[in-house]
């Protein structure tokens, strides 16, 4: 089974997307041609220009990523004090007794991207 390499991201502003997620994920691994990058613990996430993307994003919730992490509660204050758009505060999706949390954020382009607990085990 391949492993995931790099989510790639187009966007018809890139200046205004890579600043959104340089102050979600902090400064960038690189910068090059355009296109800024992050190391996301062995997968990269990338924003360049792409010139079949106009505007907003009109189903964002056809493809949503997940960054992970043992402080959902935390990383919600954090990401939602930087002025992304909540989508879904942090809640249980297998219902109160669960541990597992989540939250969903909207990125300038209208593109959701999740914060989750580490996966439960299986």
């Amino acid at each position: 089974m391949p492993k995931l390499q790099t989510i790639m991201m187009g966007t018809e502003d890139p200046k205004v997307l890579a600043a959104f997620y340089t102050k979600v994920l902090g400064k960038p691994t690189w910068e090059d041609g355009g296109y800024t990058g992050w190391d996301l613990g062995g997968a990269g996430f990338m924003i360049g220009a792409h010139s079949e993307v106009k505007g907003r994003n009109e189903m964002p919730g056809r493809i949503m990523w997940n960054l992970e992490t043992d402080d959902v509660k935390g990383e919600f204050k954090r990401i939602k004090d930087t002025g992304a758009t909540v989508v879904q505060e942090p809640y249980n999706p297998g219902g109160p007794e669960e541990k597992f949390l989540m939250a969903t954020f909207e990125d300038p382009d209208g593109n959701y991207f999740q914060i989750a607990s580490p996966a439960p085990d299986m």
